[in-house]
């Protein structure tokens, strides 16, 4: 590693342990917080999720692929996921839809 690589690395560390230890020290502040403010936070979780798997799932190779494999499989997933609530049947399901997806099309 350069120098210069082994610079920006504790740098960016230094960064996150201080935006963290900010948020430590000024916790007491923040005893009640706004029900609007609540509410966002909760989405924060759910939208992190998507922002990690639409691209994989819509885009494998960098060029929309809407009826691919994987749209066609995260689609089959998300549906038994919201029917049943079951992180287990949805992974299963997933995946056995990819692999028979990406069997049958070579």
């Amino acid at each position: 590693m350069t120098p210069d690589a082994v610079a920006v690395v504790i740098v960016a560390g230094l960064g996150t342990l201080l935006i963290r230890a900010s948020f430590l020290a000024f916790a007491h502040r923040m005893s009640t917080v706004p029900d609007q403010v609540r509410t966002v936070l909760r989405m924060i979780p759910a939208a992190a999720l998507a922002a990690l798997t639409a691209p994989a799932l819509l885009r494998p190779d960098g060029q929309w692929d809407l009826l691919g494999p994987t749209a066609i499989a995260g689609l089959a997933a998300a549906v038994v996921a919201f029917r049943f609530r079951s992180i287990v049947a949805s992974l299963v399901v997933g995946f056995a839809t990819l692999m028979t997806l990406q069997h049958q099309l070579g």
